[in-house]
């Protein structure tokens, strides 16, 4: 059991509540009375999703952006967070950095935990509390054949950040450093979607995932994706770590917000998923796994 999936697989037997979701989705649902709690929660391990010599300020916005990003794929608004904290010598510029994100997505903190590492590689989790504005509270299971596949922006912006930064130009890397949930949109989606997600791992493979959850076959034609660099197009299908909001519904509704339609939904074929017509090459990754 050492992949993500497999250990994934396991802890599905555990997770009987139906507020789980089976945890095929970005965020579990909890009803209670005449509303419904959001609840979601992410890490990042330095080395592996950030590195030592990463601003520590820049780590606090994303650990928080990332996880108000499943917020916004339930059509959520965030009600507050609670933090992870690896204590270490830059605390006072992940602190500037965490107060920046919470006041500017307006998010209380409401408390958390902190320790020390004993000089290995430093750990981050937040917890995410939401508040459903729209019930039922949208999923990745609901993509119905005949429906019209969304994204809700550019993929590969991250990509170039992240490359970016490691050529010392802070400015092009803030789609990487500093990504921008999109909590207006999904609000605004909520009512009108079939299924949603956040694109967190790679687009081919976040749409592989919601293909899988509903039980159809996602038809992308790679043109119409919107891309950063269009010369990299086949790169920034697969890179992540853009959080654009990918979803399907009905192909006439006319949509409350910009998005890409970039494909069609169909009854399940051989494949969860087929990019131009054909499946995606075998043993060729689909995005980021750990």
């Amino acid at each position: 059991m050492t992949t993500e999936p497999a250990f994934i697989e396991a802890l599905r037997a555990l997770a009987h509540h139906p507020a789980a979701r089976g945890l095929d989705d970005d965020a579990a649902v909890i009803e209670f009375g005449g509303e419904a709690l959001v609840l979601t929660h992410d890490m990042m391990v330095e080395g592996v999703h950030c590195l030592p010599t990463h601003d520590p300020a820049d780590v606090a916005w994303k650990l928080v952006a990332t996880n108000l990003s499943d917020l916004a794929a339930k059509g959520a608004e965030p009600v507050g967070v609670l933090l992870g904290h690896t204590l270490g010598e830059d605390d006072a510029r992940f602190i500037e950095g965490l107060r920046e994100v919470l006041d500017t997505y307006n998010v209380p903190l409401l408390g958390g935990d902190t320790v020390r590492s004993g000089g290995g590689a430093r750990c981050w989790g937040l917890t995410a509390l939401g508040r459903a504005t729209h019930r039922p509270v949208p999923s990745r299971s609901g993509a119905r054949a005949g429906d019209a596949l969304y994204l809700t922006g550019p993929v590969g912006a991250a990509m170039l950040g992240f490359e970016a930064l490691g050529d010392g130009t802070p400015e092009p890397s803030a789609a990487y450093r500093r990504p921008l949930p999109r909590l207006a949109e999904g609000r605004a989606l909520a009512p009108l979607v079939t299924a949603m997600m956040d694109v967190s791992d790679g687009l081919l493979l976040d749409a592989s995932r919601l293909a899988k959850a509903s039980g159809v076959t996602l038809a992308i034609d790679s043109a119409l994706v919107p891309v950063a660099d269009p010369a990299r197009r086949a790169e920034a299908m697969r890179w992540g770590d853009d959080y654009e909001l990918l979803f399907t519904a009905p192909a006439a509704m006319a949509l409350p917000v910009a998005a890409w339609r970039i494909g069609t939904v169909e009854t399940a074929g051989a494949s969860a998923m087929t990019v131009d017509g054909s499946e995606p090459e075998q043993g060729s990754p689909l995005g980021y796994q750990h």
